[in-house]
């Protein structure tokens, strides 16, 4: 595997964690009048400018030392 695939790998597995909720979670939450972002409830927020994510892609083992 390349290093570059772990590194879509790893990404991948971070998308999970930082999805919007779903607009009716948005109305179970705040009520039916409030007009707020569905990110607003997420724990981990990430804008592709501001906040990276730090991921190294994994060690690969040197293939000549056996």
């Amino acid at each position: 595997m390349t290093t570059h695939y772990q590194k879509k790998v790893k990404l991948a597995r971070q998308t999970k964690k930082i999805k919007w909720a779903p607009f009716w979670a948005v109305v179970k939450k705040f009520g039916p009048g409030k007009r707020v972002h569905p990110s607003a409830i997420t724990a981990q927020k990430r804008h592709w400018r501001r906040t990276k994510l730090k991921l190294k892609p994994r060690t690969m083992g040197k293939r000549h030392l056996g």
